[in-house]
């Protein structure tokens, strides 16, 4: 497996975004260029990328495709499209999304997340991102969500049936799936059962960790890779065993500080176990 994480942007040239990577010792890395960037540009990092072996994990299409406005449906969808593009132009693991939610916030619970009808609807507009794409390269994939499907190792897998597009895949983030007391105190057979049941679609996976508070009713929240329940020695253990380029990807932090206290966890577990980042 392959570790990355966000870097504070100090570089101006692929060289120096190169050089920041290697500095840090990470072997996969976000996309590193906004949309505004010129096809020379982005051809100049997806060519250092390759040069100095170092993956490009994802390019994010953070939209709702699934908007109830259409307007909003629309340009998601538009976005999702020139993302999938781009992520096939450079070479990048996959283009990763939400699948949507019919809630008026972007990312937001809502009573029709989980119903036969949104799924359907999911299935329409995968279909439709991945068809006008073509993409030979690089997947379109799915973050999961607490409250929007997918929502279980099941509800992805039937979504991977149901879509039917070889180049639509799966993006682990393992910690959205633990959505209940239950998961969250037995997180390991959750994590066993992900790449049981999903590891041959996986093309990249989000490292953060949880906590349960104590206030009522339920109350979990994110937190840095090693102040939570994770348990990042079977998370870690399982990654292995998939190619070895699949990135693992530190997100969601606020500091330079906290992200470097992600990236040791990591490695301290990784190198507890004998795993190579």
């Amino acid at each position: 497996m392959r570790l990355g994480s966000p870097l504070p942007q100090t570089w101006d040239s692929p060289a120096g975004w190169i050089a920041a990577l290697e500095a840090h010792g990470f072997r996969a890395a976000y996309w590193p260029l906004d949309d505004d960037a010129d096809t020379g540009t982005v051809d100049a990092y997806a060519a250092a990328a390759g040069t100095a072996d170092v993956v490009i994990a994802e390019i994010g299409a953070w939209s709702n495709p699934l908007s109830r406005d259409e307007a909003t449906r629309a340009a998601a969808l538009e976005l999702c499209k020139r993302r999938l593009a781009l992520a096939e132009r450079v070479g990048a693991r996959c283009c990763v999304n939400l699948a949507g939610t019919r809630a008026e916030t972007w990312d937001g619970p809502h009573p029709d997340n989980l119903s036969r009808d949104t799924f359907a609807l999911i299935v329409d507009t995968v279909r439709e991102i991945v068809d006008a794409v073509g993409p030979r390269r690089t997947f379109y994939t799915l973050e999961p969500m607490p409250w929007s499907l997918p929502d279980s190792p099941d509800s992805y897998l039937e979504l991977i049936h149901a879509i039917d597009r070889p180049r639509f895949a799966v993006h682990l983030d393992p910690v959205n799936f633990l959505n209940s007391p239950a998961k969250f105190y037995d997180n390991a057979e959750l994590l066993r059962e992900c790449f049981a049941k999903l590891g041959p679609h996986i093309k990249s996976c989000h490292a953060k960790d949880i906590t349960l508070g104590s206030e009522l009713t339920v109350h979990l929240a994110e937190a840095i890779p090693g102040q939570g329940a994770l348990d990042y020695r079977v998370l870690l253990t399982e990654m292995d065993r998939l190619d070895p380029d699949t990135p693992i990807l530190v997100e969601h932090l606020t500091t330079e500080d906290e992200y470097a206290a992600a990236v040791a966890h990591i490695r301290r577990v990784a190198g507890s176990l004998g795993l190579k980042l």
